[in-house]
């Protein structure tokens, strides 16, 4: 194990290095100058070519690619993210501000989608063919197909200027206001957590349908065991491995999903200030938040692959 361990961290170090280079690349091929967006913005005239100049030299603009890019590498190295162009500010705190806001989204939404989509998923595959099965099944497809950020817009038309129930954007800590951040939340949670929702109900419901024809559960309801000990003992966990695979997955998908769901309820996530340091062309802030992405998905994948080896002792790894 400790072996397959290290060679999954050194393949996702390599991962890492790529990625990082190959965004590095095509941010700077985007069409426009950060530099001159910035101080279109500001006191200083874009035809002064010698501030700009004094500018690019400040944040290594003025080197080639290869020198920028090892050189933002050896300061990651180091623990300095560098600063943002458009915000003036150390990429580090600008994450740092932003970031809890986006783990609280996403801690709620894997955590209901996971939660109800098991329990839909079960109640789907021991009452087979049955009304609440395709009722369930219908609504899974639903969730599966269409896209979050479509389903955000028809919940804020609905309950937020039509019926007026809840916020339709902002952001308020729990701390501050545990009530309006709890109505300002419904919102983006449930579009971040209907697609967990429904892809682990059918796979949960695919799984456990598939171990119910094994025949250690048959000899298990032939030894009169009731429904809860053959579901519980039996079923449940030898039917997870697949749904552990998705909630690997799932952790992608927050990530991915608060780019669109902040941005269209305007909260103060890391999604959106990504999607902000994109248009603005802020290398610095695109590069660290995809590092950090893609490092939060690879040790989630890894923990996903241990935790075969509890579910299934069967499994081992070479």
């Amino acid at each position: 194990m400790q072996t397959y361990i290290i060679k999954r961290l050194l393949i996702g170090l390599v991962v890492l290095l790529l990625l990082t280079f190959i965004v590095f690349l095509v941010m700077r091929l985007l069409p426009g100058d950060p530099l001159s967006l910035f101080v279109a913005q500001g006191d200083i005239s874009i035809a002064d070519e010698t501030k700009l100049d004094a500018l690019r030299a400040e944040y290594g603009l003025d080197k080639p690619l290869l020198v920028q890019y090892f050189t933002w590498l050896g300061n990651v190295i180091r623990g300095d993210l560098g600063k943002s162009i458009f915000y003036q500010a150390k990429v580090t705190q600008l994450i740092f501000e932003c970031m809890p806001v986006t783990v609280y989204l996403g801690i709620l939404a894997v955590a209901l989608g996971t939660f109800f989509g098991m329990i839909f998923g079960m109640i789907c595959a021991l009452r087979r063919d049955k009304a609440i099965d395709s009722l369930l099944t219908f609504i899974a497809n639903i969730g599966i197909t269409a896209p979050p950020f479509w389903i955000g817009i028809l919940m804020i038309y609905l309950f937020g200027l039509q019926l007026r129930w809840l916020p339709i954007q902002g952001y308020t800590s729990p701390f501050t206001d545990f009530v309006k951040s709890t109505r300002q939340l419904i919102m983006p949670v449930f579009c971040l957590s209907f697609f967990a929702l429904s892809s682990i109900a059918r796979q949960t419901r695919s799984s456990m349908l598939e171990v119910v024809r094994q025949d250690y559960v048959r000899t298990a309801w032939a030894k009169g065991l009731n429904e809860r000990a053959v579901v519980v003992k039996h079923v449940t966990k030898n039917g997870l491995i697949p749904v552990v695979t998705m909630l690997g997955m799932q952790v992608r998908m927050v990530f991915g999903g608060s780019v669109l769901i902040e941005t269209v309820f305007n909260v103060p996530g890391f999604g959106r200030l990504m999607v902000q340091s994109v248009t603005s062309h802020d290398y610095l802030i695109v590069q660290a938040g995809v590092l950090i992405i893609a490092a939060i998905v690879i040790v989630a994948n890894l923990l996903v692959d241990i935790s075969y080896g509890w579910l299934d002792p069967r499994i081992r790894y070479s």
